[in-house]
């Protein structure tokens, strides 16, 4: 059974919520390990076998899966009926494999960037900036309520995921904050929620 690292409230919720989305929990061992945070809190677990013990970290038999891009593309291919990816063959393969990595190359460090106030031209040049990521965003969600169309999909869990947590970062565009609210309201984000604040509270 492939078992899920996990921390509450980090960037792995993501991966929690996709499994609830997915309806795959009874296929999935979660893991509640400890992480350093940056409050100076927390600190490695040795039940974690994430080299650098962060998390999610995914083990599938031998197998391991890390960065949260690769594990939403490794669990909506290995489990395909759930309809939340587009598996080979699919004429939105490629645009969801894109998303997953602007993501994790484009979007997730500009982001950081912008929050730690560092700036400079030649990350400007190699990341872009949030301006250009939000016009990326708008221009996708331009006459459609989702990423890839008319639905849902685990590309809209993974670009909506930071703007749960940074609300600072909220962009202005009315299509944008519309997509976050209805990424946010699913059932199956509430119920990732509620199994944070339970562990949280254990």
């Amino acid at each position: 059974m492939p078992t899920l690292y996990h921390a509450p409230q980090s960037r792995s919720t993501s991966i929690l919520v996709l499994i609830e989305e997915m309806g795959i929990a009874e296929h999935i061992d979660v893991i509640d390990v400890s992480v350093a945070r940056q409050d100076g809190s927390g600190g490695p677990d040795p039940r974690n076998p994430h080299p650098e013990g962060k998390v999610p970290y995914l083990t599938d038999g031998k197998d391991h899966v890390r960065e949260r891009g690769a594990i939403v593309a490794y669990l909506t291919d290995k489990f395909p009926e759930a309809g939340l990816g587009r598996p080979i063959e699919h004429p939105q393969r490629g645009a969801f494999l894109s998303w997953l990595f602007y993501y994790q190359g484009v979007m997730e460090p500009v982001l950081v960037l912008d929050w730690a106030k560092i700036d400079h031209p030649a990350l400007r040049a190699t990341f872009r900036d949030l301006e250009t990521v939000f016009a990326r965003l708008a221009e996708a969600l331009d006459g459609q309520p989702y990423l890839l169309g008319e639905e849902y999909s685990a590309v809209d869990l993974l670009l909506s995921s930071p703007f749960q947590w940074l609300s600072d970062a909220m962009p202005e565009q009315p299509a944008i904050r519309a997509w976050i609210r209805r990424c946010a309201d699913r059932p199956a984000f509430h119920a990732a929620m509620e199994r944070e604040q339970a562990a949280l509270r254990e």
